[in-house]
């Protein structure tokens, strides 16, 4: 297993760094730690950094205890942030890369994006984006389906990375009971309205484990929660009640200006959310 883990050496990134080293030490993977220089600056001050860089990823890897017994190999690349970061993952097959969250500018990360959000929007890489401690095992993980092969993507590269172990995660589905306004307007009762809203729970949770089944994720320690509302509602809500270690989020292909303006809902857990989120691009088949 490779694990890259992009540091700006910047006390979030100092963070993902132990997180990545607490994996590979797990996963027995090789851990590769990056910093990208920006190149639209003077060449004797790139090769200064260069250096400078070189030797602080060094010192890293040396007195970081998550560090001890990891493979670990230092890289320093030039060009854009996002980029180099890209450009580092397909060059050394990255199954994870590991951030840490970035400080966020509201009106430039509206038309373009942190850094975690472009690598996202860009690459074909699973982006563990770290906001907490270091913690050696995920105890309680959270993972939104939306009954699409994304969900499935998201769920099952969490298993593989070792971020989900023992199918123990709270898979979390929400449904719209899209005919209670109806019933509510043509003046149905309260109890009538109750009872619709409960059959389409329980449809809701017959379809999810259905789902499961289908794709060979039935058994195991899943706990199944249904909710009603919205993606983001349901999701912020769950967060907030059960306070995970981890929130598993597959990515879903949309592009161009609509995604800029709008964005995804995992990009909105990204902005929002003070957890570590695993955010899993689509799968290209």
């Amino acid at each position: 297993m490779q694990i890259l883990a992009a540091t700006d050496f910047s006390t979030r990134s100092n963070r993902a760094i132990r997180q990545a080293g607490l994996l590979a030490q797990a996963q027995d993977a090789q851990l590769h730690l990056l910093h990208v220089v920006d190149d639209d600056q003077p060449e004797d001050l790139v090769g200064m950094e260069r250096r400078e860089a070189e030797r602080v990823l060094t010192e890293q890897m040396s007195s970081m205890p998550e560090l001890g017994g990891v493979q670990c190999r230092p890289m320093v690349v030039t060009g854009d942030p996002f980029d180099g970061i890209l450009r580092a993952a397909a060059g050394v097959r990255a199954d994870l890369v590991v951030m840490g969250s970035h400080r966020k500018q509201f009106l430039l990360d509206i038309f373009i994006g942190t850094t975690i959000e472009r690598v996202i929007r860009k690459g074909a890489f699973p982006v563990l984006m770290v906001n907490n401690e270091a913690q050696r095992r995920y105890e309680k993980v959270i993972v939104p389906l939306d009954m699409s092969e994304s969900s499935v993507d998201s769920l099952r590269i969490a298993q593989s990375t070792g971020l989900i172990s023992d199918n123990r995660a709270t898979l979390l589905h929400g449904f719209w009971p899209i005919a209670r306004g109806k019933m509510f307007t043509t003046g149905a009762d309260q109890a009538s309205m109750d009872e619709y809203v409960a059959s389409e729970r329980q449809g809701a949770m017959d379809e999810l484990a259905t789902f499961l089944v289908a794709n060979d994720l039935g058994g195991g320690g899943w706990s199944l929660r249904i909710e009603e509302g919205g993606a983001m509602e349901v999701i912020s809500s769950a967060v907030t009640e059960m306070l995970p270690d981890l929130l598993v989020m597959g990515t879903h292909g949309r592009s161009g200006l609509l995604r800029t303006l709008i964005g995804s809902v995992t990009e909105e857990a990204l902005r929002s959310l003070s957890v570590d989120i695993l955010a899993v691009p689509p799968t290209r088949r």
